[in-house]
């Protein structure tokens, strides 16, 4: 429930007691509300993501700044937390950066699945959101040549997309990612 982050941070804590999910405790729930209460009062998504967008126009770039901002808002640390959040990294990221490709993809793309309400960020810059099915279907359709599940692959996927579309490229990711979940391609492979 989102309205919680127009709380005062002691009724976000009262609010999620007892509450737990996947890697995250009671504490890191209520901390990750927290700091997103703190960032809203701060600055917009949109504003925080363009900012450093911006500036050579990648993608990763504005995932740092957010992770960076998150770690100023708030000094809490705990597995659940951290995971969460997502690891800074120093020169590239190993890690796909799956999820924050995909809000990313939601939040620019805009069609029957896409929001497209960060109007100032080109389709042309996302990244894939690459998830374990989209890597194997990408592999098996010759799309990716690395096995490796890691942010090189979604560089190097990324890249031969806009061989198709330099436009749009991640356009596809639905279509890949559904392939490779269903499974409908070992049928062709037999």
């Amino acid at each position: 429930d989102f309205s919680l982050l127009n709380l005062q941070e002691k009724q976000i804590k009262k609010e999620l007691k007892n509450l737990k999910y996947r890697f995250q405790n009671e504490k890191d729930i209520q901390e990750i509300f927290i700091t997103l209460s703190r960032l809203k009062n701060e600055i917009s998504l949109y504003e925080l993501f363009y900012q450093a967008y911006q500036k050579r126009e990648n993608t990763t770039d504005a995932i740092l700044a957010f992770m960076q901002k998150i770690k100023t808002l708030n000094s809490y640390s705990s597995y659940g937390y951290d995971f969460f959040f997502g690891k800074i990294w120093q020169n590239s990221p190993t890690s796909p950066l799956k999820r924050y490709n995909m809000y990313l993809r939601w939040m620019v793309r805009k069609d029957e699945l896409d929001l497209g309400l960060f109007t100032k960020i080109h389709t042309k810059d996302l990244l894939i959101p690459l998830d374990t099915h989209t890597h194997k279907i990408s592999l098996t359709l010759g799309l990716l040549k690395r096995k490796i599940y890691d942010y090189k692959s979604v560089l190097e996927l990324t890249q031969n997309l806009k061989k198709l579309d330099a436009n749009d490229p991640i356009k596809y990711d639905f279509a890949l990612y559904r392939l490779g979940q269903s499974k409908e391609i070992d049928k062709f492979k037999e």
